[in-house]
Order: C-alpha cells, then sequence, then structure tokens
C-alpha cells in the first residue's frame, strides 16, 4: 500500500469499521472531509492523521509514511502513572446493569490501555455473561444516539427506551429502526429500539 489514503482505508476495515460513514461518526468528523481523506482526493496534515491512527489503532509513523510496525505500542504505564476510572455500578441478573445510588461512583479500579477521560466501568455480579466473568470489569465509553454501524455484531452496553440497561451483543432486526440482542446465556431479546449503546472496550478480571 504505497498510498497514504490506501493505508487509512486499510487501517479502518481492520479497526472494525464497515463504512467511512461509520468511521466519521466515530470520530466526530466530517463524512465528506473523512472519505475524500480516504479515497485519495484530499490530503490529509499530521494532526488529522494522528486522530486516524489513535481511532483505528495503527502507528502513526506507519499511517503517514508505510514503514515501521504497523500496530500501535503503547508504552507500559509504571506503578505511580496508572490511570484509574469509576467503578459506576454492577452487571445482575439478565444482564442488566444497576448503577449506584445518586450516580455516585462506588470505587476507582485501574483502567486498562486505550481507556479515555469518559471511561467508566461496571463490575459482573453472577454468570450473567456466562461462568467464567463473575466479578470481572466491564469497561466502556464512546456512547451512541442512535446506534451506529460499526455497534452491529459487538457486545455493546444499551439503554433501552425502557429503562433497562443491559449488556448484550447488538444485531439489526429486519422491523426499521429495531434490533435483536443477543446472549450465550439467556434467550434473545427481539425487535426492540435502542436509545442509546457504548461498545464494551475491555473485559478484565477484577
Amino acid at each position: 500500500m504505497a498510498e497514504m489514503h490506501d493505508r487509512l482505508a486499510a487501517a479502518r476495515k481492520e479497526a472494525g469499521f464497515a463504512t467511512a460513514r461509520a468511521a466519521a461518526d466515530a470520530l466526530g468528523v466530517s463524512e465528506v472531509t473523512y472519505v475524500q481523506h480516504e479515497n485519495g482526493r484530499r490530503g490529509f496534515k499530521r494532526d488529522a492523521a494522528d486522530q486516524y491512527a489513535r481511532k483505528f489503532h495503527v502507528s502513526l509513523e506507519w499511517l503517514l509514511t508505510g514503514k515501521g510496525p504497523k500496530e500501535r505500542r503503547p508504552r507500559r504505564q509504571s506503578a505511580d502513572e496508572m490511570r484509574y476510572v469509576p467503578l459506576v455500578g454492577y452487571v445482575g441478573a439478565g444482564a442488566q446493569t444497576h448503577f449506584f445510588a445518586n450516580d455516585a461512583p462506588l470505587d476507582e479500579v485501574p483502567a486498562p490501555n486505550g481507556t479515555t477521560e469518559s471511561t467508566v466501568a461496571v463490575e459482573i455480579r453472577g454468570e450473567s455473561l456466562g461462568s467464567f466473568f463473575d466479578r470481572w470489569l466491564v469497561f466502556y465509553d464512546d456512547v451512541r444516539r442512535p446506534v451506529t454501524a460499526d455497534l452491529i455484531n459487538r457486545l455493546c452496553v444499551v439503554g433501552l427506551d425502557d429503562g433497562r440497561i443491559l449488556i448484550k451483543k447488538v444485531q439489526r432486526s429486519k422491523a426499521r429502526g429495531l434490533f435483536h440482542l443477543l446472549s450465550q446465556t439467556e434467550p434473545p431479546i427481539l425487535d426492540v429500539k435502542i436509545d442509546w449503546a457504548a461498545a464494551v472496550k475491555n473485559l478484565v478480571p477484577k
């Protein structure tokens, strides 16, 4: 891939964004501008390249020049540099998420790589996501309203219009504007309206 825009397109697809529009939505940039960057009609500068490299988890050097390692290699943090994110609730029966009273975090937990200032965690209590995940932590951020294409077939924290908040795999329904929610341990929830959704960024043992 000799051209920078070809590397951008490849990085976007490998990061799980099926369309340029989905990537533009996730990046918070103009779809027209992003498409022009990806199809080579318009060049992009280092600041934009850095934003793309971070979102698509590739190295800036590889994206700009095609040289060096493709994968972004984050520097390991020392114990003194470790970041923490708020623990805001827990996941109970039926993979339903319960937030602590008054939205006040109960605790803070170490943040895995790739978290942002808006990342939060919830704790799995029980076997709602499978027997292996009892007391694991679920990290998420980047809430989407409405659901965007890159969240389809991904494990997400989803808020339904009836007030429930669940952790399920999101799948399209044949009914316009509705979705199916899938789980390995629970029956599927079919044809529901999703108010908001956020992809699960990490699952780690507590």
